[in-house]
């Protein structure tokens, strides 16, 4: 077995406890902008759907995700588990960033995913909206890169 095919616990069925320990290790490594290293997540046929995106594979979401961080600066996500069955987890999530001239924006969204035994999730489907917000109303302030463990999540922030 190879590095990319390492498993990834915790490994479905998920609990509660493990649910929520999947999605902050999503949002952890998303939040880390590494393309290469978030793809290690998914299998190595992973199927998703991004907006109006369908990248397939670790290359396309190598690719995928190495164009959306270079164009959404000060990118900082938080992440929540919605619900969760077996191999499979619903998250809702918000993030915020700017475009090159500027310009801020909250992206609101929703994942379900799909897990194989491994723990790698072998299916990504997303569904976000963009709302262009002032500067001032930011809400997502801690250094780029993880979230502090005592950082307000969505429902604490009225999100």
């Amino acid at each position: 077995m190879t590095i990319i095919d390492e498993p990834r616990p915790p490994f479905p069925p998920f609990t509660r406890e493990t649910a929520v320990q999947k999605v902050r290790m999503a949002e952890d490594g998303w939040n880390s902008r590494n393309a290469e290293r978030v793809a290690l997540a998914y299998t190595k046929d992973s199927q998703w759907r991004n907006r109006n995106e369908f990248p397939q594979g670790r290359e396309q979401i190598i690719e995928f995700l190495t164009r959306k961080w270079a164009s959404e600066h000060e990118y900082r996500l938080i992440k929540e588990l919605w619900a969760f069955n077996d191999n499979r987890i619903a998250v809702r999530f918000a993030y915020e960033w700017h475009d090159g001239s500027g310009e801020w924006f909250r992206s609101y969204g929703n994942e379900n995913w799909e897990f194989a035994e491994n723990g790698l999730m072998q299916k990504r489907y997303a569904s976000i909206n963009d709302l262009p917000i002032k500067e001032s109303d930011r809400k997502f302030y801690w250094p780029q890169g993880r979230r502090p463990d005592d950082h307000p999540g969505l429902s604490d922030l009225g999100l």
